[in-house]
């Protein structure tokens, strides 16, 4: 595959891709919760859910090339409400539960979007909002009813027309993705219909290897830019059922579901496939019916691997990719598997490690993971941001601030960050926005978060403190006060699981805090 196999045609919408089953019967979307609740959709029914959706915004005054925020759980109706938003034109912005009131608007006012749509047991961070904006007159509820909002399911229950859906172009925005930075803002990451075209040839059929009928279990929660990936794009545009578990995470739960299902193709973040493979009776369930288990987010532990194929006969293969693009680097199915290596780039998708002068460098030496700026399934832009997406690109490459090297055979090897982020869980956490969240506090003086190596979770947050003045309360005390601080200032996920408090913080002579001194540090304890 070249990468001219992957540019969408001009006319082009993401929703052509499910279209195309829309008179058959068989399930597209099969949906289970913790609860014993069960639902199936047919791909007759999604196409005609979402034609009524996709109207049901128009009606309020969303247009072709507006915006709307998305906070919704793994429900079907975030299958409705994307693909409606796709096919009327409008660009969705996918929207993490977790995320608190000064997240949201901060979307609401960078994306200047037009409308809200939520969950009922969403609403809340929504509704406390203070300030006006027009999103804010448009706020579409979901499964409940709630003063000030519009049930979004009655006015697509009212939408019995014919509907072609609108004609856009491959480079039209289709989805708002925010992204975190080591400093400032969350970064607006433009994908358009074409970079979805791409993204289904590539990662979803070459990575996960997903085939018509088959059937997928991608565990991803909407809202982030890998339920857009997996569990959305990857399953129902080629024809596949979409397995979707509505309840918290259980390692047994999971495996049975996996059973019971017959699941075919799954993807499940890092600290998921850790948990599974250290239950001991891990060999007891019956997954022969798994052909394709992936794994992305950050590098998996070679005895998780070695536990699942020692299990079930399955190579856990991994992948890596980034907001801004798509699966880039991977082990595809077949492919002889390096242990240790991130595999090589995948079909079509010109990727390289190159030098600090954007020249690619030889077998064996380490650089950085550059995208050429040719490449399909790459971002268009940070959204009303060009110096930052100047700032991205090293002449013709895209430069994704991780480092490796590559071998003779062609094969990357994951060497690390160049950066401050921290991936923990699959979570991608800029350490500026828990540390603005932390100075906040009373007796912060100053503080530094940095990445901290965790056998489950591959990384966890920390915080290095320095107090204002020695605190009245035990140590024990402060740390479990500034963890609720941080949870309630910003989304739960991204608190501080350690703190270490000190005298002063390594800092360069101009003043800069040092946080590569405090992750080497971290790194040398672990």
């Amino acid at each position: 595959m070249e990468t001219k196999d992957l540019i969408a045609p001009e006319v082009y919408n993401i929703t052509e891709e499910v279209m195309r089953f829309s008179h058959e019967e068989r399930t597209a979307v099969k949906w289970k919760d913790d609860r014993g609740n069960e639902r199936n959709i047919s791909y007759k029914d999604l196409a005609e859910k979402v034609n009524q959706y996709a109207q049901a915004l128009k009606s309020q005054g969303i247009e072709k090339g507006d915006r709307v925020l998305v906070l919704l759980p793994r429900i079907p109706e975030a299958y409705f409400t994307y693909l409606g938003c796709l096919r009327a034109g409008i660009a969705a912005i996918p929207c993490s539960e977790m995320l608190r009131q000064k997240d949201l608007l901060y979307r609401m006012e960078h994306s200047d979007a037009k409308g809200v749509v939520a969950f009922h047991t969403t609403t809340a961070e929504v509704n406390a909002i203070g300030e006006s904006h027009p999103a804010l007159s448009r706020k579409l509820i979901i499964g409940g009813e709630e003063t000030d909002w519009m049930r979004l399911e009655d006015l697509a229950a009212k939408e019995n027309r014919q509907y072609d859906g609108e004609r856009t172009s491959r480079e039209d925005m289709a989805f708002l993705s925010y992204t975190s930075g080591t400093t400032g803002n969350p970064k607006g990451v433009v994908h358009t219909h074409g970079w979805g075209y791409a993204h289904v040839r590539t990662a979803a059929r070459k990575w996960l290897g997903v085939e018509e009928g088959d059937v997928v279990w991608a565990t991803a929660a909407p809202g982030w830019q890998k339920w857009i990936w997996s569990p959305f794009l990857s399953t129902i545009t080629l024809g596949a059922t979409a397995f979707v578990y509505h309840g918290p995470f259980d390692a047994e739960k999971y495996l049975s579901l996996l059973e019971k299902e017959k699941i075919s193709v799954l993807c499940c973040t890092p600290t998921e496939y850790r948990i599974m493979s250290k239950l001991d009776n891990l060999a007891s369930f019956d997954l022969s019916a798994l052909k394709s288990a992936v794994s992305a987010g950050e590098p998996l532990n070679k005895p998780v691997i070695a536990a699942f194929k020692e299990a079930f006969n399955i190579e856990v293969r991994d992948g890596y990719g980034q907001t801004e693009n798509t699966l880039l680097v991977c082990n595809v199915q077949g492919m002889e598997v390096k242990p240790g290596s991130m595999g090589k780039p995948t079909p079509g998708n010109p990727v390289e490690i190159v030098d600090e002068h954007g020249q690619p460098v030889q077998p064996g030496e380490v650089g950085d993971i550059g995208v050429h700026k040719s490449c399909p399934a790459l971002f268009k832009e940070y959204f009303r941001d060009p110096e930052r997406t100047q700032a991205a690109f090293r002449g013709d490459w895209y430069i994704t601030g991780d480092q490796a090297a590559k071998d003779e055979d062609g094969y990357f090897w994951f060497k690390g960050r160049s950066d401050d982020i921290i991936i923990s869980s699959g979570y991608t956490i800029g350490p500026f926005e828990v540390e603005d969240a932390l100075v906040k506090h009373p007796a912060v003086k100053e503080c530094a978060v940095v990445a901290s190596p965790d056998e489950t979770r591959g990384s966890i947050v920390k915080a290095f403190i320095v107090l204002k003045e020695e605190p009245s309360k035990s140590k024990e005390e402060l740390t479990k006060e500034l963890q609720d601080h941080t949870k309630q200032m910003t989304a739960p996920y991204k608190y501080p699981r350690q703190i270490e408090f000190m005298e002063e913080l390594p800092k360069t002579t101009s003043g800069k805090i040092r946080r590569v001194e405090l992750r080497m540090q971290e790194q040398e304890k672990a």
